[in-house]
């Protein structure tokens, strides 16, 4: 009879051992398959939706509207060419354009015109 007890004792508590550890591995794997990003997730903007909206900041602008500006854009970095009046106008450009969502370089190669 004491085996027989043995036996139940044991097999009842390894049961109970088997279901702590497997209900404890299911939570981990339940924790770390809904746990929350810890980064945040930044979408990417196309160089040519850049391009269009550096090109529509300019044109909006009254002071530099009136300027054949070229835009071109690599991988975040604009690049501006042409020829404007005075350095305010290199400066107000570069102010602009530095606000507009996924510019991250500006390379300026705006000229002042010769005023002869």
């Amino acid at each position: 009879m004491k085996t027989r007890a043995r036996v139940i004792v044991l097999a009842t508590t390894l049961a109970g051992v088997i279901t702590v550890l497997s209900t404890g591995c299911n939570k981990l794997q339940e924790a770390t398959a809904t746990a929350p990003p810890s980064t945040k997730v930044v979408a990417e903007i196309s160089d040519s939706e850049v391009s269009t909206r550096v090109k529509a900041a300019l044109l909006h602008d009254a002071n530099l509207k009136s300027f054949d500006i070229a835009v071109t854009t690599l991988k975040g970095d604009v690049r501006l060419t042409g020829l404007v009046d005075n350095q305010s106008q290199i400066d107000q450009a570069i102010k602009l354009i530095r606000s507009i969502p996924g510019v991250h370089t500006i390379h300026d190669e705006l000229g002042i015109k010769n005023k002869a």
